[in-house]
């Protein structure tokens, strides 16, 4: 079970990290093809908006579950800090597996919505692609999100294990490694410092 969970949670970690870094590179390259088109040729690439526009979605939505994986979204955690482990173990299961049936029902909405969309077969203006292919990538990161929640549900289950997972390789903690080491550090090199002696004339 642990490793059928564990090919899922790398597999989807693989298709994210391709995604987004195709994603980032083609931005970054098209919008530096734009710059170079306006002030060298005195005229901007005629689908160099739309496209990024594109880009921006993909990126999102894909990224939105590439966060989950990483713990790296914004918690509400008054409450949930002042619960004992076990309790903590208990709510994460709850918020988790809520959240991916959330996730589960918006990609069912969404999907509803692209089918529509593919119906009417519209294009895009400048482009001319279809458009439910852009809005696709809305349902893609919903699914992936939701997986990740299912995953991180799963993994807080085995209520032995002392530890809370806030996804499924990301123990919760609120120590950030680089700053710790940077403390650390510092404090080594602050040097001790004794009391000075009293000075005067004993009488």
């Amino acid at each position: 079970m642990i490793k059928v969970l564990s090919a899922i949670d790398k597999a989807t970690r693989q298709f994210e990290i391709f995604v987004l870094s195709c994603g980032i590179m083609l931005m970054a390259v098209n919008t530096i093809a734009n710059v170079f088109a306006r002030y060298l040729f005195y005229n901007s690439i005629y689908f160099s908006e739309e496209l990024n526009e594109f880009l921006i979605i993909i990126i999102t939505f894909v990224g939105l579950g590439y966060a989950t994986r990483e713990g790296r979204h914004i918690r509400m955690s008054a409450i949930y800090d002042m619960l004992p482990p076990r309790s903590q173990k208990l709510l994460m299961i709850f918020i988790s597996g809520l959240t991916a049936a959330t996730m589960i029902l918006l990609a069912w909405y969404g999907l509803e919505y692209v089918q529509k969309v593919a119906r009417r077969e519209q294009v895009t203006p400048v482009l001319q692609v279809p458009l439910y292919l852009v809005y696709l990538w809305v349902v893609v990161g919903f699914v992936v999100t939701a997986i990740q929640y299912t995953l991180t549900a799963i993994r807080n289950l085995d209520l032995s294990d002392p530890c809370v997972y806030i996804s499924y390789t990301k123990e919760d903690t609120y120590e950030n490694p680089d700053i710790f080491d940077a403390i650390e550090k510092a404090a080594e090199n602050i040097p001790m410092h004794t009391p000075a002696k009293e000075t005067g004339d004993k009488r």
